[in-house]
């Protein structure tokens, strides 16, 4: 994953957060805006310390980048989202993970909608 897709700044996250477009379920949640100046979406993960320790915090955000470096051509153009991981989300394997994310990404509307 290349890091022109990440979202560093601070300030850019605390605004995706205030602009209050939130989809989620039980293990995760995802807060979303629209970028004018983007040529491409960009995403940032969150994480809290309750989830585990730092291997196993770093573990999940790992995965959760190869998720959507894989969905990567799907996501729509001009978008900015935050991946708020909760700490029930250790339970979950990796194909679990796969499913409940991309279940989101569309739920959300991050993805295009191509007839599968």
């Amino acid at each position: 994953m290349k890091k022109r897709y990440r979202i560093k700044k601070n300030s850019e996250i605390d605004a995706i957060f205030k602009h209050k477009k939130i989809k989620g379920d039980s293990y995760f949640a995802i807060y979303q805006s629209d970028d004018p100046e983007g040529t491409h979406f960009r995403f940032a993960l969150s994480i809290g310390k309750k989830y585990g320790n730092a291997v196993a915090r770093n573990l999940v955000k790992r995965r959760i980048r190869m998720i959507v470096n894989e969905n990567q051509k799907q996501f729509i153009k001009n978008k900015l989202f935050v991946i708020v991981i909760k700490p029930q989300a250790s339970e979950l394997s990796y194909t679990d993970i796969k499913t409940r994310l991309s279940n989101l990404f569309k739920k959300s509307k991050l993805v295009e909608n191509d007839n599968e």
